[in-house]
């Protein structure tokens, strides 16, 4: 162990440990779940740090050489390299100021190490130097923006690959008639290629209201300081930093217009979570829909075949489970959970700040982290692989007594009505039921008189047709 100093005294910390006093500090204050930051936010920690030495440097407030160790240890976190170092839980002390200061006293040990120097001796001092013109209260929520950013166009990859598959088989399956259902009860036919063509639309918009509130999330408060004010920050810092932001991350940042408001507000972090939220419904409804769709085989709907990816029991062999809609779902489940956790900690914000961006930040780095996973996995070995039972399909469609509905305009609704429950009755089909009334003169049109059957089967047939009513 070694001996270090903070405002409130001695801490011992281990020796080789590249954080200081007050990361041990909060290692003992907060033993909670043991989670560790996501590597969202250690790399845009990274970026800020790096950012601010240069624009420090520009500015003449920091000296070349400590400036330059600065950088080199900022990129090093950039990198991955010291991700071990960071060890606070997300469960902590309100604001994040001990993951800051865990950033701060890693690159300010290691830029030390740098300088010549040694663990703990602080030739760059982790708040003097490092923190130069910040404060936990504009790098923290700059930090949450440029995490979700990180990942946001892997995510969009994810779902864009999700929605190709999802239209694959649209077309796939363009020729495939089917029962639909509404309330889970038999309704009017749909081609399965249809149903498939609607969930990959789902996918898409979705992915379009996450770019659109992804786009709140580009508008930086940082250089706000501690309140908005920009205390103790050059007055050029704000707008130099925005710009080497945007040139070191390749996003297009932009300054906040009113930076008491980006101190005070997570309405950008929320209106992303909720975007995550809205896919993560979607996602749900498309897994049960698929759990629906394969379910049986012998006692189910077995209109679609899963791919067998693992057996299903430890006791009855042979079986097989829809597992991969089955995961989706609890990790969509997950994601909602976290979007409470995230409006939850949103709306406790209070005067000039809100202190629970901790857990804003790691729920959100969660959420892209499981949905950029699930969605990939679910496509890769749920929807790339899967199959249609076309003769099943069009059994059960031949076996609906709502197909009667291609009739009404014929027929009218009482006769269709009563046509439907005597096919029910007797376990016809309606296309046989109507023909055998036909034949026998007990079918008529609205107008009462009697109708064929040619007239009876055109009617079916057309139905069936693209672009047939139906």
């Amino acid at each position: 162990m070694r001996i270090e100093r903070d405002s409130l005294g001695e801490v011992r910390v281990p020796a080789n440990a590249l954080y200081g006093a007050q990361t041990q500090r909060a290692i003992e204050n907060f033993p909670i779940s043991g989670l560790k930051p996501r590597p969202a936010f250690i790399w845009s920690m990274g970026m800020i740090k790096r950012a601010a030495a240069e624009v420090n440097l520009e500015l003449g407030l920091l000296a070349p050489n400590m400036a330059r160790a600065i950088i080199q240890a900022a990129q090093e976190v950039i990198d991955g390299h010291w991700n071990a170092q960071f060890v606070i839980d997300p469960f902590q002390a309100g604001a994040g100021t001990s993951h800051h200061m865990n950033v701060n006293e890693v690159i300010a040990n290691r830029a030390t190490i740098i300088l010549g120097g040694k663990l703990g001796e602080y030739l760059v001092h982790p708040n003097d130097h490092v923190n130069l013109a910040q404060s936990t209260n504009d790098t923290i929520p700059t930090a949450i923006r440029l995490g979700c950013l990180w990942r946001l166009d892997e995510l969009l990859l994810k779902l864009e690959k999700l929605s190709a598959a999802l239209h694959a088989k649209s077309g796939e399956f363009a020729n495939i008639l089917k029962s639909g259902r509404t309330h889970l009860q038999d309704a009017v036919p749909l081609r399965l290629g249809q149903e498939f063509g609607a969930y990959a639309k789902a996918v898409e918009l979705d992915a379009e209201r996450i770019r659109y509130a992804a786009e709140g999330l580009k508008r930086l408060g940082i250089g706000g300081t501690a309140v908005g004010t920009g205390l103790n920050a050059h007055p050029e810092y704000r707008h130099r930093m925005v710009t080497r932001l945007s040139t070191l991350t390749g996003f297009h940042l932009a300054e906040s217009d009113n930076l008491f408001e980006s101190m005070q507000s997570m309405a950008d972090p929320v209106a992303f979570s909720a975007s995550l939220r809205t896919l993560a419904l979607t996602l749900v409804r498309i897994a049960n829909d698929f759990r629906l769709l394969s379910s049986g085989p012998a006692t189910g709907l077995d209109e679609i075949r899963l791919p067998a990816v693992q057996p299903g029991s430890s006791i009855m062999p042979g079986k097989v489970n829809p597992v991969m809609a089955e995961m989706l779902n609890m990790a969509m489940f997950q994601l909602v959970g976290y979007d409470t956790t995230v409006a939850l900690a949103a709306q406790a914000g209070q005067l000039e700040l809100n202190v629970m961006m901790p857990i804003i930040a790691h729920n959100l780095f969660e959420m892209m982290h499981i949905t950029i996973a699930a969605v990939g996995v679910f496509t890769d070995r749920a929807v790339t692989g899967l199959s249609a039972n076309k003769d099943r399909a069009e059994a059960w469609l031949a076996h609906n007594p709502i197909v009667v509905t291609a009739l009404n305009p014929l027929i009218g609704y009482r006769q269709g009505a009563e046509l439907a429950q005597e096919a029910v009755t007797r376990g016809m089909t309606i296309r046989d039921l109507a023909v055998e009334k036909a034949k026998a003169g007990l079918l008529k049109f609205v107008d009462g008189r009697l109708i064929t059957v040619q007239e009876i089967e055109t009617a079916l047939d057309q139905a069936m047709q693209p672009g047939g009513g139906l």
